[in-house]
């Protein structure tokens, strides 16, 4: 078989796939070795570990070292979250796009955020609110701390006609996220931004992301009236 015909980690993964849903390899049931795939399919033990590692990773098999690999009991469901370019959000529904920058300042991490994320007592920050709209209706209310020691460059960035979200997706990787969601009640200078009542809940989403293990950012996005998040799995 030549390398161009040998099937890719993404077709291994299809077909692994296949035998655990047709109980081929049924629930608990210990599945061949990656020796033994290799030379079924023709192609490199590493291509078979590749397909093998992210079925491992999306909770359908369990891998053990010298105990094999397994079909998992009761596979796990995963729903997955991509980190959306606010931007293409909105233009995705339709709507007319635009940003518009409140603040920036540059200064030490605030405590709470030196406490949640265990920062050094002089960790350095840009604190940037901004606001994002949805054909002049408020859809984002953006309010972000970027650790200059993780991203130098952020000091000399200019965040007038750009977002943050924008603008880090392009600038700096990310090895690690953590998101968080939840129902806030609006305080009255973020009802002001959102057009809602003070008082009035509206959703919130915590996000960190994280650079081989140091922090990169932490933001608390508000959303306008009406939003509605979905995802699959």
């Amino acid at each position: 078989m030549t390398a161009p015909d040998r099937p890719s980690f993404r077709v291994l993964k299809a077909e692994f796939l296949r035998r655990i849903r047709a109980r081929v390899w049924e629930p608990g049931a210990l599945i061949p070795g990656e020796h033994e795939l290799a030379a079924e399919f023709g192609c490199a033990r590493a291509t078979i570990n590749r397909a093998l590692t992210e079925l491992a990773d999306e909770g359908v098999i369990e891998r053990r070292r010298r105990a094999g690999t397994r079909v998992k009991l009761s596979p796990v469901r995963q729903a997955r979250f991509e980190i959306p370019i606010v931007r293409a959000e909105v233009e995705a529904t339709g709507a007319a796009y635009r940003y518009a920058l409140v603040s920036r300042a540059l200064g030490r991490a605030p405590d709470w955020l030196r406490a949640l994320r265990d920062l050094p007592d002089d960790a350095r920050m840009l604190h940037l609110v901004c606001m994002h709209y949805a054909d002049a209706r408020p859809f984002q209310h953006e309010e972000r701390w970027i650790n200059i020691a993780a991203v130098p460059q952020v000091e000399a960035a200019d965040f007038g006609a750009v977002g943050p979200n924008e603008w880090l997706v392009q600038a700096v990787p990310f090895t690690d996220a953590e998101i968080g969601f939840s129902a806030a009640a609006a305080d009255p200078r973020l009802a002001e931004f959102l057009s809602v009542a003070p008082g009035e809940p509206v959703m919130l989403a915590e996000r960190t992301t994280w650079l081989e293990g140091q922090l990169v950012t932490h933001v608390r996005l508000h959303f306008g009236r009406g939003y509605r998040l979905t995802t699959r799995y």
